[in-house]
């Protein structure tokens, strides 16, 4: 069974924070982002294939959202265009703040836990998900 969770961020919060602090104040087993609009300044990312964080200076615009939440951690995606139109995408990092608003719509989806566990073959930490409500023998509508 999945639940919504409609928030709306505000000025100075840090979008990646926010969103961690609320699933470990909710102690969510697993969350997802339905939808966000919003902006930040600056915007935080990490590409693909790099360590060090990638700052988008000046007025963005959160172009998507997407990702995992859970008490455990999160692991979120977005793409953000510019003031140019120059759109950038990769992961979420902290720092990323809400210049004037942030509009999300979450998902929870009752009876799941996601963690995150280190994958031998990766060697990052990888998400490991749960039907809780399965391991129980629960029942689903018919």
């Amino acid at each position: 069974m999945m639940t919504v969770h409609i928030e709306r961020l505000r000025p100075g919060d840090d979008l990646r924070r926010s969103l961690e602090h609320w699933a470990k104040r909710q102690d969510l087993g697993a969350a997802f982002v339905l939808s966000a609009v919003g902006s930040l300044s600056p915007a935080m990312l990490r590409l693909a294939g790099r360590n060090t964080p990638t700052v988008i200076d000046g007025d963005s615009e959160l172009l998507t959202l997407s990702g995992t939440i859970s008490a455990h951690g999160v692991h979120l995606h977005m793409s953000v265009a510019d003031a140019h139109g120059q759109v950038t995408g990769g992961h979420l990092l902290a720092g990323s703040i809400v210049r004037t608003t942030m509009e999300l719509v979450l998902g929870i989806a009752s009876g799941w836990e996601i963690r995150r566990e280190i994958d031998p073959l990766t060697g990052y930490e990888e998400m490991v998900a749960e039907n809780h409500d399965e391991l129980l023998g629960a029942r689903g509508p018919d």
